[in-house]
């Protein structure tokens, strides 16, 4: 980190999920970032959750890339953007536009994201770019563009402090947008006539305030919605006049929804759900007014996402509630800027300013660039271009801010793809991900705490994500890295970009370049034409943003306009489709996939983070008791899931939170964390024909014992190199970051003498290093401390298959004094302190043990009561379901 650190708070916001909040950094005066939520700011009122409040110890020097590299060697970055231009122009001459692609990604600043969408598709003149935003809004893109004419989402936060009903569909909103959960609460807090109901196949954390949780089988959300329309139309609970003053499709989409789900008992054996819980839904909808209908990945991760987004929809639609305070189709995106690069056209059927592959647009976007290069058709989706990688047709791939390597399905196949690839270039913050090393230039580009530009949240509001680390080394921002890439190439008037500002106004003036069109809602040529302290200055604002400087509507379409060529609305009709991938014989089960309440994708970020690690240490599949009794699988036995199309080994955790026949896997850890924790080499390339979004949510597998016989525990104060990962005598390992060193977990197929064996040979490499052994032949129990200097530079315990303690004491142990207590601790096996178990409350760092006391002495019954006297449950809230089911089972003395 610079010695040139802001030593006042600066507003900027969160870099990860789309809530958008914004936070107030600054570097202390130890060297240490702070955070704190922005109490200003609409979005979250100063509440941050555990990930956000975590932020300042992401801001390291640790495993950052600060410097450029060709072919593994360290250059300077002049002369790496030099040959990174000389060979793209190369390939262009040698193969054409088409064989030139970049990938990108929705925590890229606006401005970021605006640059590359200029190159590739304005002066390249290939339409090869997509996001990875593809594998999470997508289909609500499709699903907005079919219905509005136009990528709008119409509602805000504040329609759900309004709502009398609010709908989860397919959202764990408690754990994936937290703070907009907690609004929900407090609103439902403040409103006890204000209906929740989730609809999801996991009872997840979210249904702790829910009144309706309905347990859909996988895959069958067209069919509710359709249900739903159809009890709607037979029970005249629809708004006629609406129907006929603002939309189209009205007929079609009543007569597909009532052939297709019309029959109440057949519905509900489709979708795995009572007919009274969904008759309950159906009656909730039709008989309030004021309905919000949340969707997130579990309806747009499908391969029928889209249609899932236009029968969710066609009922606000139908029943004219839409554009309406309290009243909305709602798409929560996963990431930053989703939104942002939806807005710049940074996927590859989109183009910048909302404007489409038509021929007026075309030649406005050309007019506006000043080019005659600019790519006429759209480009190859994510699954599609790097399937084009992997046959040679694209020849050279940028990849930025993303790790596809363990994002994309068949994530073997991406591997093998940027293997073979001839040019692979990676710009980012982090030097070793699954990514970077397969690539033939790596580029340093900046991190959150030193960009600076802009991002758009679920709700179209624009913020400023503001600079308050100076960079270090060769680190750049993106934008300036695609800058000079562009000027070596020749286009050096078109990209002569001095600041974020300077790219803000343009694509700001972009958006107002067809104007005189009525039709189309994005505007923000308002903010166009700004210098430094202007841009600077700019609040959080909701767009449309005119040059008349006319306010932007709380929600749009609340006149009835629409962006379709008749100004109206359109229900699209849809039928329920069985998924591309249907269960089998040999493969039953549904694997479902998602996040966890304390990383961030592939943690790359979060995972540097120690107080994130402890909540969820390691990768866990969640098995409903039935399944995993069927297969005489144990509740913490390590086990094999299988595909069609790869395997894996992961740790069973059993939970009745799973429908049967539906299993949950979290999507977060790679080689640098796990040895085999990669889901995605499981998931297969299905996606829906339409958006190109994978369908995440639905693969189906098989579920089998693995038959290993030791287990371990391994703590060492420096971590493991990345050879020595994969070097690790061990065939499953998962490691987790500590605040002074790292913790393995590991299981094997040779026998507990050999594993520890094998495992103290390892280590032993220093020759400083003494070694304090236990062994008990017996029991299969060895332990070993490892001692450097008089402090414990290493240990660990191996046992036969369950028989390992908790080893959740471990983490206070490393560069402590080897006492006669904790040596006697260490080999002996347990803790020379009290076992206060996991962390339950990331936010305050309390662990489970703690709170359970504070149960039993204070006689709580209620969270509220646990968080006064430690605390836990007080900040974003996350953790307060798990207090609660702590509450149920601590039996209070």
């Amino acid at each position: 980190m610079s010695q040139q650190q802001s030593q006042q708070w600066i507003k900027t916001t969160c870099p990860y999920c789309g809530t958008g909040c914004g936070v107030e950094a600054k570097v202390a005066n130890n060297g240490t970032v702070e955070v704190r939520g922005d109490q200003a700011h609409p979005a979250n009122s100063g509440l941050l959750c555990s990930k956000g409040s975590a932020l300042g110890e992401t801001v390291i020097k640790e495993g950052r890339l600060q410097s450029a590299y060709i072919k593994g060697h360290k250059e300077p970055l002049d002369k790496a953007l030099s040959y990174v231009a000389s060979r793209l122009s190369q390939t262009l001459a040698e193969h054409g536009s088409e064989s030139v692609a970049f990938y990108v990604s929705g925590q890229l600043l606006t401005e970021d994201y605006y640059v590359a969408n200029k190159l590739i598709k304005g002066f390249i003149g290939s339409s090869n770019i997509d996001s990875n935003s593809r594998l999470c809004m997508s289909s609500a893109v499709a699903g907005h563009k079919r219905a509005f004419g136009e990528d709008i989402v119409p509602g805000s936060y504040e329609d759900l402090e309004h709502a009398e009903l609010v709908t989860l569909v397919g959202s764990n909103l408690a754990w994936c947008h937290p703070i907009v959960y907690q609004r929900l609460k407090r609103a439902k807090q403040a409103n006890p006539n204000l209906k929740m109901v989730v609809i999801d196949p996991r009872r997840t954390d979210s249904c702790d305030i829910a009144d309706l949780h309905l347990p859909l089988n996988g895959g069958t959300d067209v069919a509710l919605f359709n249900g739903l329309l159809a009890y709607l139309s037979e029970h005249g609970k629809l708004d006629a006049e609406y129907i006929g003053q603002f939309t189209e499709g009205f007929e079609n989409a009543v007569a597909s929804a009532v052939e297709d789900a019309g029959d109440l008992p057949a519905l509900a054996k489709t979708c795995g759900v009572e007919p009274e819980a969904l008759l309950r839904f159906f009656q909730l909808f039709a008989d309030n007014q004021r309905c919000v209908t949340v969707f997130s990945q579990g309806v747009n991760q499908s391969s029928q996402g889209v249609d899932k987004v236009n029968a969710i929809i066609n009922n606000h639609l139908a029943t004219g509630k839409i554009g309406k305070l309290g009243a909305s189709a709602f798409s929560i995106t996963g990431q930053p800027n989703a939104m942002g690069g939806r807005e710049v056209g940074a996927l590859s059927n989109l183009l910048a300013g909302h404007l489409d592959y038509v021929p007026e647009h075309l030649a406005a976007l050309s007019q506006f660039w000043k080019t005659d290069t600019l790519s006429q058709k759209p480009g190859h989706k994510a699954i599609d271009l790097f399937e084009k990688v992997g046959s040679g047709e694209i020849k050279a791939i940028w990849i930025m801010g993303t790790n596809p390597a363990v994002s994309l399905p068949e994530s073997a196949k991406v591997r093998e793809a940027l293997l073979n690839c001839p040019l692979v270039v990676v710009s980012d913050c982090i030097a070793e991900t699954d990514t970077t090393r397969y690539a033939d230039v790596l580029l340093p580009a900046a991190g959150w705490g030193e960009r600076d530009g802009t991002v758009t949240n679920s709700e179209r509001m624009i913020s400023r994500q503001r600079a308050f680390v100076k960079t270090e080394g060769d680190t750049k921002p993106d934008w300036y890295l695609l800058s000079q890439v562009a000027k070596k190439m020749g286009f050096a008037q078109a990209f002569d970009f001095q600041s974020s500002a300077d790219i803000f106004s343009e694509h700001a003036a972009l958006s107002g370049v067809l104007a005189d069109d009525s039709k189309r809602k994005f505007n923000i040529s308002g903010l166009s034409g700004k210098d430094q302290q202007a841009f600077d200055e700019i609040e959080p604002q909701r767009w449309p943003i005119t040059t008349d400087k006319k306010a932007a509507n709380r929600s749009l379409f609340s006149d009835g306009r629409f962006s379709t060529d008749s100004g109206k609305a359109q229900l699209i009709a849809v039928t329920n489709q069985t998924t591309q991938q249907p269960l089998s014989q040999a493969f039953p089960l549904v694997l479902n996939t998602g996040r966890v309440r304390d990383q961030w994708h592939t943690m790359t970020r979060t995972g540097l983070a120690p107080q994130l690690s402890s909540h969820a240490s390691e990768p866990l599949l969640e098995v409903h008791p039935q399944d995993a009794a069927n297969q005489g699988l144990c509740d913490g036995d390590v086990v094999s899931l299988t595909s069609q199309v790869g395997a894996l080994k992961v740790r069973l955790s059993i939970s009745e939170g799973q429908k049967p026949g539906h299993l949950f896997m979290p999507i977060h850890w790679n080689a640098q964390y796990s040895s085999d924790g990669l889901v995605s080499q499981v998931v297969d390339s299905s996606v829906d024909p339409i958006s190109g979004q994978p369908e995440s949510k639905h693969t189906p597998v098989k579920l089998s014992s693995w038959d290993y016989v030791s287990e371990a525990v391994l703590l060492t104060a420096t971590p493991l190199t990345k050879l020595q990962c994969q070097d690790l005598p061990a065939d499953y390992w998962v490691k987790q970051g500590l605040g002074d060193g790292y913790l393995y977990r590991i299981a094997d197929t040779s026998q507990a003498v050999e594993l520890a064996s094998k495992l103290k040979q390892f280590l032993l490499t220093n020759s400083k290093l003494q070694s304090l052994d236990f062994a008990d032949t017996e029991q299969q129990r060895y332990r070993s401390a490892l001692v450097i200097e008089g402090e414990l530079f290493s240990s660990f315990s191996v046992t036969a298959k369950g028989q390992l303690n908790a080893s959740s004491w471990l983490e206070s142990l490393l560069q402590q004094p080897m006492s006669d207590n904790i040596r006697r601790g260490v080999l002996a096996g347990t803790s020379p302190a009290p076992d206060l178990g996991k962390i339950v409350c990331s936010c305050h760092q309390v662990r489970e043990q703690t709170i359970a006391d504070v149960i039993t002495e204070h006689a709580c019954e209620s969270a509220d009561q646990v968080g006064s006297h430690c605390k836990a449950g007080t900040n974003c809230g996350s953790c307060v379901p798990e207090i609660k089911r702590m509450i149920k089972t601590v039996t209070v003395e």
